[in-house]
């Protein structure tokens, strides 16, 4: 990750956690309705959010490495001038707020609903941190390289955004080396034929989720992934 001074800055992701444990509707509700605006206000080219909302509640597949897990994800861009605005208007409505600078591909471009409307399916936010005994650019290798096939090949995935963190916004900013992005036809919430693309063969599904499992295992810290269902809305 870069430590150079913030002269210029492309992407960034933020992440929200709620005021109090359990109590996210507050949060949720502003980003929706209000934030857009107020983030543009701010200085913030706001290109997207991705929200653990009502309408993902039974998605059964969630991981994570905090005490209060992640609601919302915030991808926007941001002249360097504006950080310390940005932070303070999200520190605002939510309880915690981390944001990193991330450079995106889109090996398989996500599917987009009418601007800020709520996109069909299911979105999976990932965050993953490499495994200790390789370094970025191996990392990198084996996850962008090796890994982006596989994980197309082997789930039902629509869509499939990599965001590969190039520094923290701030010195105590955790260490995450990737933001992932994959979405899914809204059945694979709670059925995982569905997600793995599996089409009801259960010596099918497992040969994919094997694959799946050791091609991650051969770039991620397996034990520091965190999978935070959403509902994608895209802006720009």
């Amino acid at each position: 990750m870069s430590d150079q001074p913030f002269d210029e800055l492309g992407r960034i992701a933020f992440l929200l956690w709620p005021p109090a444990p359990g109590d996210a509707d507050g949060v949720l509700a502003w980003l929706r309705e209000d934030a857009p605006a107020a983030l543009d206000q701010a200085g913030a080219g706001l290109l997207q959010m991705n929200l653990d909302d009502a309408d993902v509640a039974a998605a059964q597949l969630r991981l994570s490495t905090f005490e209060e897990p992640v609601r919302a994800a915030v991808f926007a861009t941001l002249d360097p001038r504006a950080v310390s605005e940005v932070l303070a208007l999200l520190r605002g409505h939510a309880g915690r707020v981390e944001g990193w600078e991330v450079a995106t591909t889109e090996p398989l471009v996500p599917p987009a609903g009418a601007a800020g409307q709520r996109a069909e399916g299911l979105a999976n936010v990932a965050l993953i941190r490499r495994r200790a005994d390789i370094d970025d650019a191996e990392f990198v290798r084996r996850w962008q390289g090796d890994h982006t096939e596989v994980a197309i090949r082997t789930q039902s995935t629509t869509g499939y955004a990599q965001h590969r963190v190039v520094r923290g916004l701030e010195p105590g900013t955790p260490v995450v080396h990737a933001i992932v992005e994959e979405t899914f036809p809204l059945a694979a919430m709670t059925d995982l034929h569905e997600f793995y693309g599996s089409g009801g063969d259960d010596e099918e599904l497992g040969r994919r989720m094997r694959e799946m499992m050791e091609s991650v295992a051969r770039f991620a810290d397996d034990s520091r992934i965190d999978v935070v269902p959403s509902s994608r809305y895209v802006f720009a």
